[in-house]
């Protein structure tokens, strides 16, 4: 991918703005951080998002095929961001091929812009243990509570805080969780901790291994079903065969797919769940 680079002074005491072009049709930042896969960006009132990944904080906007960056410059693009959002993966390949399904067709014309971030696979177990029987915002200020108090310093500006790793969750009792408000939620995330940091899950299988060995060694956590953990896997250990089923893809499945989901999609079945997902979410016929 060819990169464009251009400095723009914003006129805060946070530095310049770095701008890359990206597929448009392709691109849409705003399905991209809302459409419930991840949960520590956050809508400013300028339309940026601003957040904390892959231990730094970033604000982004996009204005139409250019993507505008802030406490950035191109070496990290490219060592970070790049990979976070994906864009080495052809989305138009992906969608010519999903196409071939007249509803996937419509789905993707009408919420193409999605794309799956690289996340953090600890963090997006995490995150996706805590959003059980839960909405959004909630969960979203569940894991604001949770980076700042167990999490280090982000690279950015005070207050920002990196997500807390598993040793040092795997320290803390229910009593020390208790200031998170996150329920029944708290014994799950505690069983998780305490299996990642002694190994006892090691993501090099969770990347690696068969996906049915991946889920099943997943759902050892205390709590973790299958949508769980396929959440899990496709979001933050980039298992794309993954196929979440919530009650969303569940109505999807049975209003346009009552023989079940073709087997021919299923190789990219990450990408489908998410063009269905949201597209049935925001209204698709």
């Amino acid at each position: 991918m060819a990169l464009s680079v251009l400095a723009k002074k914003n006129g805060s005491q946070t530095g310049s703005w770095f701008s890359v072009q990206v597929p448009q049709e392709d691109f849409d930042l705003a399905d991209i951080l809302q459409c419930g896969q991840c949960f520590r960006f956050i809508r400013q009132a300028d339309g940026s998002f601003a957040g904390v990944a892959q231990g730094r904080f970033l604000r982004v906007y996009q204005d139409g095929d250019r993507l505008y960056l802030e406490n950035t410059d191109p070496e990290t693009f490219a060592r970070v961001w790049a990979p976070y959002f994906d864009l080495s993966t052809d989305y138009a390949a992906i969608k010519r091929f999903l196409s071939a399904d007249p509803v996937l067709r419509r789905a993707c014309q009408t919420v193409g812009g999605i794309r799956i971030l690289r996340q953090d696979g600890w963090e997006a177990t995490c995150s996706f243990i805590l959003s059980q029987n839960n909405n959004i915002p909630r969960i979203q200020g569940i894991i604001d509570r949770l980076c700042r108090l167990f999490g280090e310093p982000a690279d950015g500006p005070p207050g920002s805080y990196c997500f807390p790793t598993a040793e040092r969750l795997a320290q803390c009792s229910p009593e020390d969780l208790a200031p998170l408000r996150a329920g029944f939620r708290v014994r799950y995330l505690l069983d998780a901790a305490r299996k990642f940091a002694s190994q006892e899950i090691r993501t090099s299988r969770l990347y690696h291994a068969p996906y049915p060995e991946a889920r099943a060694e997943l759902m050892q956590i205390c709590g973790v079903g299958p949508k769980v953990a396929d959440c899990a896997l496709l979001y933050g250990f980039a298992r794309t065969e993954a196929f979440p089923a919530d009650v969303w893809i569940k109505r999807a499945l049975a209003e346009w797919y009552p023989d079940g989901f073709p087997d021919w999609a299923k190789v990219f079945g990450g990408y489908a769940q998410q063009y269905l997902f949201h597209y049935i979410r925001t209204g698709g016929q």
